[in-house]
């Protein structure tokens, strides 16, 4: 025992960083930490700021593995995908939690700064829009909230002219043999495909041997941890939005919880929760 103070700098501890690279140098946490700039007095309002940053610093990792994820089914490697898709199932593991701290926000306290975010709302988060579009949830009208930004526009644009990641295990199951019908035609790929019988019948094929084909079984699966993560966090925001503001409109225009709840009904991959019936 001593009461000498420890000094890590006496076990090799680098202790000084005037000509280093320091953990604040890397991070860059002076612009990110100086990001937030409440528009009000409320004590809350800091809370939301943070609560939305951060998840769009979580979308932006989704948005990188699935890109990489898509690229390696692309060129028929798609085990490396398989941890992508598993990090995007736990990045929204992370965005669910967050939903905890912001719902201990109560109805009064988001009122006290409500109006100073004037029409600015999570509807125009064009991460998620990109997210969606990536996954295969495309629908052209919700690309409104970004026609004044043609770098934005411009990104999307160029997601919405690619296979989706769903299209892309599509794809792989029509170069693996099976038949995939007009999936295997399609030149355009900017609307939302419709459910197709030989898709769900080739992902039939998979789950009922999944020894012969354990690739394309295990990328199943993958795609389906993914969805379910992203349903639990459409429905923790609905709940988080219901619990602080009722019934009343967003910010940004929309039904508010109405909108939400619609989005619920929203499915990514539909043959593979289909199949689940006609096994």
């Amino acid at each position: 025992m001593t009461d000498k103070p420890y000094d890590p700098s006496r076990e090799g501890a680098q202790m000084s960083f005037r000509e280093r690279m320091s953990y604040t140098d890397y991070l860059q946490l002076d612009p990110i930490l100086s990001a937030q700039k409440p528009l009000s007095s409320a004590h809350d309002e800091l809370l939301f700021i943070i609560q939305h940053q951060t998840s769009e610093l979580w979308m932006k990792l989704a948005i990188h593995e699935i890109t990489s994820a898509m690229q390696a089914i692309r060129r028929d490697d798609p085990q490396p995908a398989f941890k992508m898709l598993s990090r995007v199932a736990r990045i929204f593991e992370q965005l669910n939690s967050a939903w905890d701290v912001l719902r201990t926000m109560t109805p009064s306290e988001y009122t006290d700064f409500r109006n100073a975010l004037g029409q600015s709302s999570g509807f125009q988060s064009y991460q998620y829009r990109a997210i969606e579009f990536l996954a295969g949830n495309r629908n052209a009208a919700m690309l409104g909230p970004h026609q004044h930004r043609p770098d934005l526009m411009t990104h999307l644009e160029d997601i919405l002219s690619r296979p989706s990641l769903y299209d892309e295990a599509i794809l792989l199951l029509g170069r693996s043999g099976f038949d995939i019908g007009a999936d295997g035609e399609r030149q355009d790929w900017r609307d939302k495909r419709g459910e197709s019988e030989q898709v769900l019948e080739a992902w039939r094929a998979v789950y009922a041997a999944p020894g012969k084909h354990w690739v394309l079984y295990e990328l199943a699966e993958k795609l389906v941890d993914f969805e379910d993560y992203f349903r639990r966090w459409r429905f923790n925001h609905v709940t988080t939005v219901e619990r602080v503001i009722g019934f009343k409109r967003g910010t940004g225009g929309t039904s508010g919880t109405q909108y939400l709840k619609k989005m619920l009904e929203v499915e990514l991959f539909p043959e593979l929760w289909r199949v689940r019936t006609v096994l």
